[in-house]
């Protein structure tokens, strides 16, 4: 495994997937609040991640609601994610075949208060689940969205194994769309992936 790397305001830590990292911000902060930077591209590269970010995206979600796990199937996209309110639970799935860790997961809490960030590579399933009240998610992309190339996997899929943290007594909120994602098998099948 890669070693932590600081560079500037920033800490990339790898984890046990390679590609996948989390990226500690620092903040200056007094009695009226705090300044930070998100990203400086100069920083990042020397931390190991050289994305070509073209598209920034925000959502609002209530405690309880699970995005994912999803990704573009023929135009993959690397994301680095970070939360500005509230609390989730971000989850990267290794979807790149050949890979040694190929269905396997990392996963990281994420908030506004931590500050930190997560960077996950193209040919990754993503998804997140609510742990506050509420949670504004955003996420940088490498590539634009394509509605016509999407794919998911089960949230659940007992496979994958994600150990998500889930609130007692809050049912999982999940979109209709995400109810009818395939299990990793039978993703692994229509792909022809032998495992």
């Amino acid at each position: 495994m890669q070693e932590t790397v600081s560079s500037g305001n920033f800490t990339f830590t790898p984890t046990s997937i390679e590609g996948v990292t989390v990226v500690d911000c620092k903040s200056y902060g007094d009695a009226r609040g705090y300044f930070m930077e998100t990203y400086k591209r100069f920083d990042f590269v020397a931390g190991g991640i050289d994305a070509d970010f073209v598209q920034d995206n925000q959502s609002s979600s209530t405690q309880g609601v699970l995005r994912g796990l999803h990704f573009q199937i023929d135009h993959p996209q690397s994301k680095l994610v970070r939360v500005v309110e509230g609390e989730v639970f971000d989850v990267a799935v290794d979807l790149r075949e050949g890979s040694p860790t190929f269905g396997k997961w990392e996963g990281v809490v994420l908030s506004a208060q931590n500050h930190r960030q997560f960077f996950v590579p193209r040919c990754f399933a993503h998804g997140f689940y609510v742990l506050s009240e509420t949670a504004v998610f955003c996420y940088k992309c490498d590539d634009v969205y394509h509605p016509n190339d999407e794919g998911g996997l089960m949230w659940d899929d007992p496979t994958i194994g994600v150990e998500w943290p889930l609130v007692e007594g809050v049912e999982v909120n999940l979109s209709e769309k995400d109810t009818r994602h395939p299990s990793f098998s039978d993703y692994c099948s229509a792909r022809g992936i032998a495992r």
